[in-house]
Formats: structure tokens, sequence, C-alpha cells
């Protein structure tokens, strides 16, 4: 074949392998190229964990990448190897949900310079950097938000109102989120606020059985009972229903919408949850990382903040008039 005609031929080449490669942050293929291999470390498996890593498995099948995931059982020390050996393995992005997000740095250290996109767990924002180490989430303070809203509705001829507020993990940024958002939307009604309970236990439904029981042992009245998440709601109705309590006195509220928490809505038990959707979680994760390994203009993500370093999906209100579209 005559030069020109090589020439035009590799000239036909690059345009096809530019349209290959062409296409939107989260909807690259890896036809064509060198597989895109996505590292996941779990913090620790849970229902709703459970939910989005589903979905990130699904969504990675969908767009052609591997997916690899592996649970660090709650362990600092596990995760941080983990990390270490997905460096170590050249993966291209990792995808963790940290056991601390005390260890942000760490954990960035063991990756070397992978890209990160964090998920379930958020750094403090000095540790996230647009294009780079990014956080996928639901802003956790618009729950606590929404369970303070239900229940100013549900008291509006109340100027005093008595808490119980049980918790998630101490350190944990949905703990924080969540109950900040509770207290802020609480205290800014104008009305007065007592926690008269107040403790963690730690997303567990057994732990979280067993502070209430000690609470109904002290004889206070509360006029509602707020969770950080519906597994700890489901211990509060567990302790309530064996003390006789009337639950349509006395509001339980947790977050997930989780399908128990769904089931105890339409008992007529659990009075209001927040949707948070795991899919929507894994789904972006997904995408995020695609994008990140490709590296794409973030911007154009769905629910990307200005700054670059969050991707929020949204949460929603769920009760007893609603919670028939969010069953599992």
């Amino acid at each position: 074949m005559k030069k020109k005609h090589w020439i035009r031929a590799l000239a036909v080449l690059g345009m096809f392998a530019m349209l290959l490669t062409a296409g939107g942050c989260g909807r690259r293929s890896a036809v064509g190229h060198k597989e895109i291999r996505i590292f996941l470390s779990l913090n620790e498996m849970d229902t709703f964990r459970q939910t989005l890593v589903d979905a990130a498995m699904d969504r990675a099948t969908a767009q052609g990448v591997s997916l690899h995931v592996e649970d660090a059982h709650g362990s600092i020390e596990e995760q941080v190897e983990q990390l270490k050996r997905a460096a170590a393995e050249d993966y291209d992005v990792i995808l963790c949900s940290a056991v601390s997000t005390d260890t942000a740095v760490q954990l960035k250290m063991s990756a070397e310079d992978i890209p990160i996109v964090f998920f379930n767990s958020c750094p403090d924002d000095k540790y996230l950097e647009a294009g780079k180490y990014v956080y996928v989430g639901s802003d956790e303070q618009v729950a606590g938000q929404f369970q303070a809203e239900y229940v100013l509705g549900q008291m509006s001829g109340s100027q005093e109102i008595n808490v119980v507020l049980i918790k998630g993990p101490r350190y944990h940024s949905a703990t924080t989120g969540r109950t900040n958002g509770v207290k802020k939307a609480l205290e800014e009604s104008g009305k007065k606020i007592n926690y008269i309970f107040e403790d963690s236990a730690n997303w567990d439904t057994q732990q979280a059985r067993e502070l209430f029981e000690l609470f109904l042992r002290t004889g206070s009245r509360a006029d509602c009972v707020i969770c950080n998440n519906d597994a700890m709601a489901l211990g509060v109705l567990e302790a309530g229903r064996a003390a006789g309590m009337d639950f349509s006195a006395v509001p339980v509220l947790g977050v997930d919408a989780t399908a128990d928490g769904c089931d105890a809505i339409e008992k007529g038990e659990m009075a209001f949850t927040v949707y948070q959707s795991g899919k929507g979680q894994g789904e972006a994760a997904v995408d995020m990382a695609i994008c990140l390994a490709g590296g794409k203009d973030t911007q154009d993500m769905e629910g990307i903040s200005e700054d670059g370093k969050y991707v929020w999906v949204d949460f929603e209100k769920v009760d007893g008039g609603n919670v028939s579209q969010y069953r599992h």
C-alpha cells in the first residue's frame, strides 16, 4: 500500500477511536479499551449497605466495568490493608465507605495516587478534592430536618416538647449530620425543646431496645422518639410494645425507609422515616468512579455540588400516606 493510503487509514482509525471514547461522564464504556477496574472497600455490611452494593454491582455490569467488593468488618486496620492492596494491584478507582472518617488521610496515603470516591461515611470537607477525592451520598442534615419538621407538624399546638434521641455511632458522619439537623430545626422553632434522653445505639436494633427499656424505667414522659435510623427505631418499637406503649401518642421516627421500617409504618407503629436511596447512591458512586477513571470533567454529573466535591442523592419523606410507594 502506498504511504498516503497508510496515512489515510491511520487517520480513519484515529477518528474511530475518538468516537469510541466520546460520551458523558458516567456513561463511558470500556469497549475497545483496557477495562476499568474499581475496588470497593465497605466499612461493614448491613441491610442498607447491601442495597447500595447491589446497585453498584448492577451499574458496573451495565457500564461494562469491573467492580471488586471487600468488607472491612468494622476494622480500620483491615480497611487500610485493603486500600494498600488495591494500589498494589493497580486498580483505577477506589470506592470507600470509611470505617472511621478520622482515617481519611491514612486511607488516601494507602491508596497512593488512585482517586477515591467516598460514600456512606463522609470525611471532613478539607480532605475532599474535586476530580480526585469525592463524596457521594445524601445530605444527612436534611434527614434530621425532615424528622424535626414532622414532629413540629404533629405538635404544632405544644410550646414544649420532650424528645428522646437515639443516635448512631458517635463518630459517624451520618450520626453527626442527622442529629445536628434535628436539633437545629427543633430549636429554631421557638418552642422549648427538652432532650430528656439521648444516647448512642450504633445503628443496632438490640442496643436501641435496651436503651429505650432503660429510659422507660425512669418513668419520664416523652412526646416523641427520634432515631438516626430505622433499625434503632425498630428496637424502640420492640421495647415500647412490650411496655404497652401507645405509639399514636408518642411518634417514633427513623431514617432509611428499610423494608422493616416501611412494614412498621404500615402497621401504624412507626410514624415516619426518611427514604435514603441506597440504589441511587450505589449507581452514582460507580458513575463518578468511571468519570474519574476516564479523567472526565465531573461537572455534568447529576447532583454535583458547585465545588465539585460532593454528589448529592436526595432524601424523601415517608409516612403512612405514601409508604406504599417505598415498599421493597
